[in-house]
């Protein structure tokens, strides 16, 4: 997926949103600096295999999953981090590492941290390191339908 075609799927849903571009930033914390985002608005997406299967797992960007909590809430038998050698071919057309949280684009199961949910407004990368989009957090509830969870720690 590209930022056009992002920028596409929310319009043809009707979405409003913001693009922000920003000097090049490769973590979550550089870019919600970069961009003047507070970290608790700044949506990491994190690729994680439970039980074999790639799944995304979004919180903050100044939080960390625990594999442990989200193996025990999901009641899987094994959770771990997914290597980005397994992952990259999954998101054509994304810089690794700059995936949007829209796992049901790709037909992924999305886990959000309750910790996200509190926030109004929240920001994510768009396909690249040099851009993200910020939308509201109802919105983009609406169109992933994630799990919520508690699964991440500061």
């Amino acid at each position: 997926m590209t930022l056009e075609k992002l920028k596409e799927y929310l319009d043809n849903h009707g979405v409003k949103y913001v693009v922000i571009s920003h000097s090049l930033a490769y973590t979550t914390a550089e870019i919600a600096h970069s961009a003047h985002i507070p970290t608790k608005q700044m949506a990491k997406t994190v690729i994680v295999r439970i039980d074999g299967k790639f799944c995304m797992a979004v919180l903050p960007a100044s939080y960390k999953v625990d594999l442990h909590l989200l193996r025990d809430i999901t009641g899987a038998r094994k959770v771990e981090l997914a290597a980005e050698d397994e992952f990259a071919s999954m998101f054509h057309g994304c810089e690794l590492g700059a995936m949007p949280p829209f796992g049901n684009i790709y037909g992924m199961d999305v886990y959000v941290s309750d910790h996200l949910t509190a926030e109004e407004e929240i920001a994510f990368n768009a396909c690249s390191h040099r851009e993200l989009i910020k939308m509201s957090y109802k919105d983009f509830e609406t169109l992933v339908q994630p799990k919520v969870m508690e699964f991440s720690e500061s």
